[in-house]
């Protein structure tokens, strides 16, 4: 198991080449200190553990491991199903002026069709997903206070994992943190 910065475990993600709406993800409060958990599955590619915390409002460090090389019956219900209610996706910037320009116009197509017939509010989102051109996104539950118990149903079932990143993030956070509460 190799530890890697966080942002690089997006990039597996991104370069993936699994169908952008399969995607799931759990994710809440690190157990200990500051910062958060998420695990982000997919079941053609496997299963990603990240530590992350915002630096400032700007910048999140962090960092990650794949922990499953694919989801098995004993992981598939840990991650949540469409009808979890929480959404999320991953974005990569523009490239250009071109490509922004060309994605906004997409996404007001999109926006504009929706407000005009009937849908649903998972349409609309799978739809703005497709018009950004997302390359992952998907059901996810998330506690913005607390830990789903699907976390630490997670954390059980990749202790080995678990300790390691711990390790690993703590060192981050003693290396670039200088102040403030816990």
């Amino acid at each position: 198991m190799r530890v890697r910065n966080w942002d690089d475990i997006l990039r597996d993600v991104i370069e993936s080449d699994a169908d952008p709406g399969g995607w799931r993800a759990v994710g809440g409060d690190r157990a200990g200190g500051i910062g958060e958990d998420m695990y982000i599955a997919h079941p053609g590619v496997g299963a990603f553990q990240l530590k992350t915390y915002a630096k400032n409002p700007l910048e999140v460090d962090g960092v990650g491991t794949q922990v499953a090389r694919r989801i098995d019956d004993e992981l598939e219900p840990l991650f949540p199903d469409a009808d979890t209610g929480g959404l999320f996706g991953v974005q990569e910037p523009v490239e250009n002026e071109d490509t922004a320009r060309e994605r906004v116009q997409e996404l007001e197509t999109v926006v504009e069709t929706h407000a005009d017939a009937p849908t649903t509010p998972d349409a609309l989102f799978e739809d703005v997903m497709d018009a950004l051109e997302s390359p992952a996104y998907g059901p996810m539950e998330f506690d913005h206070h607390d830990r789903p118990d699907a976390l630490d149903d997670l954390t059980g079932t990749f202790e080995e994992a678990e300790e390691l990143l711990e390790t690993e993030f703590e060192d981050l956070v003693d290396e670039t943190v200088e102040r403030g509460f816990y």
